[in-house]
């Protein structure tokens, strides 16, 4: 008995100090792990969200580049972080949604995460160099079933967004086009320019630019609604693909188990933040919608896209070697 009163004591005031800890959230700088090298999408999105944390809560919000491993490096360092507030990551679908449905033994699964919001979310566009006698989606499908692996998509890569993205249409729209895998999406969009594949679904700001300047041809987009970013091209849905969906969304995170008036403060900051206007003019201009909304909603976001993920991965037979 006497053994076990000091440590019930102890316990007793560790439990104690949490609600402490996160009332007087934050007192200390917080670091902000973009899992990617600097001056990318998903850098350039943190260290605009970081500046404007670091001005309502009143502390440094540290941006840290831990890049490598398709993102996984830096999503791991915060899976496995102490759950205190200070330590939180940029997410993105590499390392929590895709990573996870390609890769059997990953370091981390999303149960190790506290998803806080999610934040900005960018449309895919599928579309086509202009000599493809194709001017809609159904077009484009008619084709490809007179013509089966006559169509090449080129992607950034095996296990890339832009990759499952084309498997998705392939599976949805029941046709045969081959991939053709590119060390990064630049090359696969030089290429496409080039005439020496016929088309891509990528990311709205990488393909809208050469839209808008007829050296390629946007079909739909892949979002669930149309895009404000384009809002006269239809969705996949629209245009005849049923359940299609593919974008890039990006939210913020952070280690399981974080106290939940932690969690539920970076929410409320990060809704204000992306609901300002300058800000989201600042995302618009680079081809992103803001989201915000409840951890709640960020984590279905991320529980449906890992599952659409895996399907795909099932369905295209993907290896990752």
């Amino acid at each position: 008995m006497k053994l076990v009163y000091p440590c019930a004591l102890a316990l007793l005031a560790l439990v104690a100090t949490v609600p402490a800890a996160a009332q007087n959230y934050p007192a200390k700088p917080i670091r902000l792990i973009v899992p990617f090298g600097p001056g990318g999408g998903t850098d350039l999105i943190a260290r605009t969200l970081s500046q404007r944390l670091t001005e309502a809560l009143g502390q440094s919000v540290v941006v840290d580049n831990r890049a490598g491993a398709g993102g996984v490096i830096g999503a791991d360092l915060v899976a496995k972080a102490l759950p205190d507030g200070y330590t939180l990551v940029m997410g993105t679908p590499g390392p929590l949604t895709i990573n996870p449905a390609l890769v059997a033994k990953m370091p981390y699964t999303l149960a190790d995460f506290a998803p806080i919001a999610l934040t900005t979310i960018s449309p895919f566009m599928l579309v086509v160099h202009p000599a493809v006698p194709a001017k809609s989606v159904r077009e484009l499908i008619a084709l490809a079933h007179t013509k089966p692996n006559a169509l090449n998509f080129g992607s950034a890569g095996n296990g890339s967004v832009a990759h499952l993205a084309g498997e998705q249409f392939k599976a949805l729209a029941v046709v045969q086009i081959t991939h053709v895998p590119y060390k990064g999406g630049g090359q696969s969009l030089i290429d496409l320019l080039g005439g020496q594949i016929q088309m891509v679904i990528d990311n709205l700001p990488t393909v809208l630019p050469q839209v808008r300047l007829g050296k390629l041809r946007g079909l739909a987009v892949g979002t669930k609604k149309r895009s404000a970013l384009a809002p006269e091209y239809p969705t996949m849905i629209e245009a005849g693909v049923p359940g299609y969906e593919a974008t890039t969304a990006s939210g913020m995170l952070a280690p399981a188990k974080t106290p939940r008036a932690i969690v539920l403060r970076l929410n409320r900051e990060l809704n204000v933040i992306v609901g300002n206007a300058e800000v989201k003019d600042r995302f618009f201009a680079q081809g992103l919608e803001v989201v915000g909304g409840t951890p709640e909603e960020y984590l279905k976001h991320l529980d449906d896209e890992l599952k659409l993920n895996a399907r795909i991965v099932r369905m295209a037979g993907i290896r990752i070697e």
